[in-house]
């Protein structure tokens, strides 16, 4: 058996986050793994494993007192979209609100007539590229959404995109259908007859394909009511699709009350939440996915993390990256803006793109954190500790990144994927 296994060994700090609370980290540690499963086979002390395993049969590689955590995940993001949309970006900053955007023919029906647009070829050298910066910043989970298309041709084109893209790039996309994002403009006068299209003709062929495994809907002023969003989302359970929900970051509609009371895995955005909405969740099991890049962004008021940790709900953080609220995929900004405007400490910020966020997509079974059984995706840093992080602020502390026990990534040089 040994002569599969393979080692990290000399790790200064091995962040676990195991368990309910903390980050759970061992010094001067070492990390045995299975090189043919890409499972983690034991982890802890170095110098006790040295004394359990030979060493002398074990392909071990030097972390150099290196911290090495779980490889960051992150649940919320639209990777796959045709053209961009920079100009919104400066008229927000002129003043113009969300709402207006979109009443001036920009928002997301721009980026749906750019993806209707784009050819396949393109989407997937655009998405390739950016889950290669992910790859950079230690991420090795990506949660990804369609929506760009709300007609079954493109958000099927989306889907299979992300297909092509977990099959061949080292980063894992886990796909979420959003053909709920807005009502297209060739149905603003007849929306129902889009809500069945959606439930008649599109859920069952996205239900065909067994990588999608989530629904979501954008439940909030001006798209989707609670009422509409709770027949699409029972319609996507009956087909096996598991529920997300965008809610309540325009105004407060009860989007995390409908979250809890239809059992969906997440609510995400929350800007506008209640507080019986938050107790709501906690009672359900409803993971809060928090986006604060976005209200950055956008210059809202953050959602109320901090109020939802004190109720003892494990928050997670994603970067929403998308062609207009949110064109940005950087770890280390949604790290700062986490613990400066969030009120999250370190090790809570830590865990919402490790633990809880495998929550938020139903992976914490299999990543997430650190123990035996679980997959090897490791970020590895190039600072003295974990809580680089968070100190060096905006900059990118990944030094290599480990996929399944494989090498990906590595600082200053080039690795064949």
């Amino acid at each position: 058996m040994s002569e599969k296994l393979s080692a990290l060994v000399n790790i200064g700090e091995l962040v676990t986050c195991e368990g309910e609370k903390g980050l759970n980290i061992i010094k001067e540690a070492a990390l045995i793994f299975n090189k043919e499963s890409g499972r983690i086979t034991e982890l802890g002390k170095e110098e006790t494993l040295r004394k359990k395993y030979d060493f002398s049969d074990i392909t071990a590689e030097d972390m150099e007192g290196r911290p090495v955590l779980p490889g960051f995940i992150d649940p919320h993001t639209h990777f796959v979209f045709g053209g961009y949309r920079a100009e919104e970006y400066f008229w927000r900053l002129q003043g113009m609100s969300y709402l207006e955007i979109m009443e001036k023919g920009g928002g997301i029906s721009s980026t749906v007539r750019a993806t209707r647009e784009s050819s396949f070829e393109d989407l997937y050298r655009r998405g390739w590229q950016r889950l290669d910066s992910f790859l950079a910043q230690g991420v090795t989970t990506i949660e990804g959404k369609s929506g760009y298309g709300m007609e079954l041709e493109t958000e099927l084109k989306q889907l299979e995109v992300m297909k092509k893209l977990a099959q061949e790039h080292p980063v894992d996309v886990v796909q979420t259908f959003l053909g709920a994002h807005i009502i297209p403009g060739e149905y603003q006068d007849s929306r129902q007859k889009y809500i069945d299209i959606l439930i008649d003709r599109m859920l069952p062929a996205v239900a065909e394909r067994d990588e999608v495994e989530f629904c979501d809907v954008f439940c909030d002023k001006g798209v989707y009511t609670v009422e509409e969003s709770e027949k699409i989302l029972l319609a996507a359970q009956k087909f096996g699709l598991k529920s997300k929900i965008h809610g309540d970051e325009i105004e407060y509609m009860g989007g995390a009350e409908l979250a809890a009371k239809i059992g969906a895995v997440s609510a995400e955005h929350l800007l506008k939440v209640s507080d019986q909405g938050i107790t709501e969740m906690e009672k359900a099991g409803v993971i809060p996915v928090i986006l604060p890049i976005t209200a950055f962004s956008l210059q809202e008021n953050y959602a109320p993390a901090r109020k939802m940790a004190d109720r003892g709900l494990p928050v997670a953080l994603a970067t929403d990256l998308n062609p207009g609220s949110c064109y940005s995929e950087s770890f280390p900004l949604l790290l700062a803006l986490a613990t400066l405007k969030l009120n999250l400490t370190p090790e809570e910020a830590i865990r919402a793109v490790t633990i809880n966020a495998a929550r938020a997509i139903d992976r914490e079974k299999k990543i997430g954190s650190l123990k035996a059984g679980k997959k090897a995706d490791l970020a590895v840093l190039d600072a003295p500790d974990y809580r680089h992080l968070i100190y060096h602020i905006g900059v990118n502390s990944v030094h290599s990144v480990y996929k399944s026990g494989k090498k990906v990534k590595e600082k200053g040089k080039s690795l064949k994927l």
